[in-house]
């Protein structure tokens, strides 16, 4: 527990981002950011330059990353996130860490314009495959204000699962059009809950992008119209609309590829996500789409998945 008795000196804390440094760890960067201001010194544990450390904190978003496999020297060990405690995510933040601004500088020059946050956690649509329902609740509800992470920074990444399904959505939406920040909504909002009104808030923020998600195929009656809808208002075209497309979890073949198809003639971008990827073998149909489709450059350029994958052409229709 971070609230434990701590020494009197100042502490000597070491982080370790076990996932890796390729997207900011948003609890390492609170936590450096609080120790920082208690007056401890904070860095990236190094297992043969740092020496030894008052406390080390390991965060692991991913269940499936490796686990940190080097010795660690330090009095006290404290192991974090969904990718060791699935799928509560293990102990919660103190409140004073929880709300504190993360300390972007621990990323160095590649994020330093760049603000990452919650307005919002939960969801109320309790998929079976998300986490989101069972870690943060059923409900989509207002954790924070833009303030307590954005600091003037000209980009704003927002982690919400689902901040319109969030009865303050007006409120939080109107701090994101007064930043004049360009905000990218990185998770899968729901279109099914867009409303011409809501439509209109986001029209007057600066979207860099905006992710939905279309997981079920069997909403497809009720969800092209939405996205319809969203595209006449918008007027934005594929590059700010970014739609995810769950895959190998309870559809076929031809209904990710129906989906696929649908997106791309609507003017979004599908980006297919393969539930238990790892469980698919090397050259799986399935891999095979999600590499043609997640390439932009390529998925533009070439229309038919059987042009790109030449030893598909012939598949009987269902057959995978």
């Amino acid at each position: 527990d971070i609230r434990t008795i701590r020494k009197e000196e100042t502490m000597r804390i070491g982080l370790i981002d076990v996932d890796s440094h390729n997207f900011p760890n948003l609890p390492l960067m609170k936590l450096s950011a609080y120790h920082k201001k208690i007056g401890d010194s904070v860095e990236w544990y190094e297992p043969l330059l740092s020496g030894h450390m008052d406390r080390v904190y390991m965060s692991k978003v991913f269940t499936f990353t490796p686990d940190y496999q080097y010795f660690i020297d330090a009095d006290e060990v404290i192991k974090s996130g969904t990718g060791y405690f699935y799928p509560d995510g293990g102990k919660a933040l103190p409140d004073e860490i929880e709300h504190i601004c993360p300390d972007y500088s621990l990323y160095g020059e590649r994020f330093s314009d760049t603000a990452y946050g919650f307005l919002t956690r939960g969801c109320p649509n309790g998929c079976d495959f998300c986490i989101v329902g069972k870690k943060e609740g059923k409900c989509t509800r207002k954790v924070a204000d833009l303030s307590e992470f954005w600091k003037g920074q000209k980009n704003i990444v927002l982690l919400d699962a689902n901040m319109f399904a969030c009865r303050d959505w007006k409120e939080l939406s109107t701090q994101l059009i007064e930043s004049r920040a360009w905000v990218d909504f990185s998770q899968g909002c729901d279109i099914r809950c867009m409303t011409e009104e809501k439509t209109a808030y986001l029209k007057q923020m600066r979207i860099k992008q905006i992710h939905f998600a279309w997981d079920r195929y069997e909403d497809k009656e009720r969800i092209i119209p939405k996205f319809h809808q969203f595209k006449e208002i918008t007027g934005w075209d594929y590059r700010k609309l970014g739609v995810y497309v769950l895959c190998n979890y309870n559809t076929t073949f031809d209904q990710d590829l129906e989906r696929i198809y649908i997106l791309r003639d609507l003017g979004y971008s599908p980006y297919v996500m393969l539930y238990e990827k790892d469980k698919l073998p090397a050259g799986h149909p399935l891999r095979n789409l999600q590499r043609w489709v997640n390439n932009r450059f390529i998925f533009r350029n070439c229309k038919k998945f059987e042009d790109y994958d030449t030893s598909k052409r012939d598949h009987k229709k269902g057959g995978y």
